[in-house]
This record gives C-alpha cells, structure tokens and sequence, in this order.
C-alpha cells in the first residue's frame, strides 16, 4: 500500500477545498453531497452527535449559517487509492476560539469521494478530566 501518493492527497485535497468553500457560503447542497449518502455516515459535532445521512441532512437544514472562520493548518494522509483522512486546525474569527476538524475520507466505486466520518471539536482551556504529573 502506498502512503501519501501525491495524486490522491490532491484529490481528497479537492473535496476538502470544495467543503471549506460550501461551509463559508452555507450550501447546504454542497455539505451534505460531500458525505456518503448512507445511514452508517457519522458526524460528530460540537453540539450534535449524528448518526445517518438523515440525521446530518437535518441537521444542515436548522443552520442559517456557519461563523466565519480561518484555517490555520491543514494535514492530509492518504492510504492507498481509496483512503484518506483530513484535519483541520482553524480560528474562528468572531470569537478567536480554536476548532479542530477531522474527515475520513473513502473512494467509493461509481460514487467517487465521500466523507464517512466527520469530528468537529472547539479546543476547550483545560480538562478537568486529565490531571496533570507532579
């Protein structure tokens, strides 16, 4: 298996690209056409926890728009022809809190690529669940 071939890092680069530019514009079209159309589809929000193409197609529907936000570092892996994950590191701009994005990312045959998986977090100022050494 090939890991990080430059040709599908650039083809899971373009669907990412192309859901940053849906996200900044609110098209709803767009997002949910990035995900697989399928009830195991899973989206972890930071206020939402969804399972199923449904619950996320709802979802998108109740927002009437996303907080402008400026990314701050982007990493992609690819694994073999068919895999690939992307994180995002971003600011929001109104608020300057910290979010973190994650996709997996599979080619599916006569679908092409689609998210199956998504994580959205906001990094929280501690944990109180996690406590320091010494």
């Amino acid at each position: 298996m090939q890991i990080d071939d430059p040709a599908v890092i650039a083809e899971a680069r373009a669907v990412f690209d192309r859901y940053e530019a849906a996200i900044a514009a609110n098209d709803g079209a767009v997002l949910n056409d990035t995900f697989w159309a399928d009830p195991r589809t899973v989206r972890f929000g930071i206020t939402e926890i969804l399972y199923g193409i449904a619950a996320i197609m709802a979802f998108r529907s109740s927002v009437a728009r996303y907080a402008p936000r400026a990314t701050r570092k982007v990493h992609i892996t690819a694994f073999g022809q068919d895999f690939a994950c992307t994180h995002l590191e971003y600011e929001r701009q109104d608020t300057g809190l910290i979010g973190r994005e994650t996709k997996i990312m599979v080619r599916l045959p006569e679908i092409g690529w689609k998210v199956v998986s998504a994580h959205v977090s906001l990094l929280a100022p501690s944990d109180p669940g996690r406590v320091q050494k010494g």
